[in-house]
């Protein structure tokens, strides 16, 4: 296509871009003349939930700000990764900033103006597109993608907010404890941009910038030693990561034959046998797998049609983004579901500290999990009525927009955690822990941080790991999130925006979730907003104690949560 042709189909103003979805996948594929070199007041790298939250926030308080992304799309774990919204059973209220539950609000607000819903759906105050079990708010990535362009397409409008999609994270350079530039690369046709910034927020989903820009960074697990935890190991190790999931989307068409060829790598997958400890129940690919909190063998249901299993959880329910059900009759045929299962947790390998070959190795090692997996649904999985397979069962590659019908990208659950003036410990957020450590009136009441700069909640749920560790799931308190953790020990202009915190592996498993990264990413924007105003250093913020009160007000004053509702029970 033509540079002419294109420009009929995204306008320009004379400072910057405005917008559309469906325009997307055409700018991530076209090279746009910004130059060899860009300069803002912050540049933001990555473009997930976090990422986005530190670009508004930023762009709300006047910053001239560089957002990129590797992928085609923004919005990281809940559109590219394709996981539904994993939250706290207070979010319609409280527990994340005003702004997250504007978002929420905006996507059911784009169901009701787009969708044909039925009119009770409709007129329904906290519709849930999917009726999901793991969400009040199970919807499709293309969605949540159209609800945060349309936040952010004001700042694209005037000129204050640069997007670079299909842009990678290449090199940085350093002077000191200061971060110089980065420099990106434009994945689609091989160019690079310079970027130079005041600020520098690592906002990608495995901590890219810290190894380029020297920030010292820790990974894997802790000791006990290490960190006093519980639930920690006796014997640190690095390499030792929960597991990834490639996602997908599929849908259900009965009477219909939509069954793949059996994939290259059917037999290895079918016969595969986690080697965990304590042990895993069965095979991978099967309706068994470990309950997370007994690690006892528990087993689970599966029928495409909603249908109830008894006791069991159907499968198919639990990440279902589209109940057709809550849609004009004949709007779908079917209802479709996101597979992000216990049986397609990736476990051989990780994706941190790994070259390139080894990191797109592994992706297509879990793109073969996930086609016999599908292919084990569709021609061998037990059905109630006695038979086997569901041959209707159907991918949807345009929900997750690729080729393949696997997500952009892998929901990675851990990170690089940079080294934090102050990491998060069980004792500060784990129930046990916390009655051990201060007696049992502190299993009530997670630590309270002076610093606080938000709030969030989510049980203690880590994956099994590719080292061999199986589930690690306990009871965890809501929580406050302290500036601290948020504050390189020694890099003055980098800041973290995502899961690459100061957490250990363990609070790690309840920091990790959607509402707390965009909870942590518009504190950062707005870090970097005050700390430019006041023409002081982050970390200064923290230190001075009359600089931490002014800017715990300012960021309330906006909508940020510093603490919980005393009557939260």
């Amino acid at each position: 296509m033509k540079r002419r042709k294109f420009l009929r189909q995204v306008s320009f103003s004379s400072t910057g871009l405005i917008l559309s979805p469906w325009a997307l996948d055409l700018i991530a594929n076209k090279a746009f003349d910004l130059g060899r070199e860009v300069e803002a007041d912050v540049a933001i790298v990555g473009g997930g939930l976090g990422g986005c939250a530190a670009a508004l926030a930023a762009c709300r308080n006047g910053l001239r700000v560089i957002l990129t992304e590797e992928t085609k799309w923004i919005g990281g774990q809940i559109a590219q990764q394709g996981v539904p919204p994993d939250e706290h059973q207070w979010i319609e209220t409280h527990g994340a900033p005003r702004s997250y539950r504007d978002f929420r609000n905006r996507v059911r607000n784009y169901y009701r103006q787009h969708y044909p819903l039925t009119p009770e759906a409709k007129g329904r105050k906290y519709l849930n597109p999917g009726d999901g079990a793991v969400s009040r708010l199970c919807h499709e990535p293309r969605v949540c993608l159209a609800v945060l362009l349309e936040m952010l397409n004001p700042y694209l409008s005037n000129g204050q907010l640069k997007l670079l999609l299909r842009h990678k994270i290449q090199s940085a350079e350093t002077n000191g404890d200061e971060v110089a530039a980065i420099e990106m690369l434009n994945v689609n046709t091989g160019d690079t941009v310079s970027v130079t910034s005041t600020f520098f927020v690592d906002a990608t989903e495995l901590g890219d910038l810290l190894p380029l820009t020297k920030t010292e960074y820790v990974t894997g697990t802790e000791s006990k030693q290490d960190t006093r935890e519980l639930h920690a190991p006796e014997i640190a190790d690095p390499e030792n990561h929960q597991a990834f999931t490639l996602c997908f989307a599929m849908d259900y068409e009965a009477g219909a034959d939509h069954t793949i060829d059996q994939p290259e790598k059917y037999d290895f997958w079918r016969n595969y046998e986690p080697d965990m400890n304590p042990a895993w129940a069965d095979t991978l690919i099967d309706l068994n797998y470990s309950n997370p909190r007994t690690l006892a063998p528990k087993e689970l249901g599966f029928h495409p049609e909603g249908i109830a299993t008894g006791e069991k959880l159907n499968l198919w329910n639990y990440r279902r983004i589209i109940n057709r059900k809550n849609f004009v009759a004949g709007t779908y045929t079917g209802d479709v579901t996101i597979v992000n299962w216990p049986q397609n947790d990736f476990f051989p390998g990780n994706l941190i500290d790994v070259d390139q070959a080894t990191f797109e190795r592994h992706i297509e090692e879990a793109t073969q999990l996930n086609l016999s997996l599908l292919y084990w649904l569709q021609t061998e999985a037990p059905r109630p009525d006695g038979g086997i397979g569901w041959p209707g069962l159907r991918l949807r590659p345009d929900i997750m927009g690729t080729a393949n019908g696997m997500a952009m990208y892998p929901y990675v659950r851990e990170s690089r955690r940079i080294r934090a003036e102050f990491t998060v410990l069980e004792e500060h957020v784990g129930k046990e822990n916390r009655i051990l450590v201060a007696g049992p009136k502190a299993g009530k009441k997670s630590a309270d941080f002076y610093d606080s700069i938000g709030t969030g909640y989510y049980h203690i749920d880590l994956h099994p790991s590719n080292k061999g560790n199986n589930y690690i799931d306990f009871a965890s308190l809501p929580f406050q999130i302290p500036l601290g953790a948020l504050i390189p020990q020694r890099v003055n202009n980098l800041l973290p925006a995502n899961k690459n915190i100061g957490t250990t592996h363990i609070t790690n498993g309840c920091f990790r979730l959607h509402p707390v990264e965009w909870s942590i990413g518009e504190a950062v924007g707005m870090l970097v907003s005050y700390a430019m105003k006041k023409n002081i250093p982050p970390r200064a913020v923290r230190a001075r104690k009359d600089a931490l009160a002014d800017f715990q007000q300012w960021i309330r004053s906006q909508g940020l949560e510093t603490h919980w509702p005393t009557s939260t029970d």
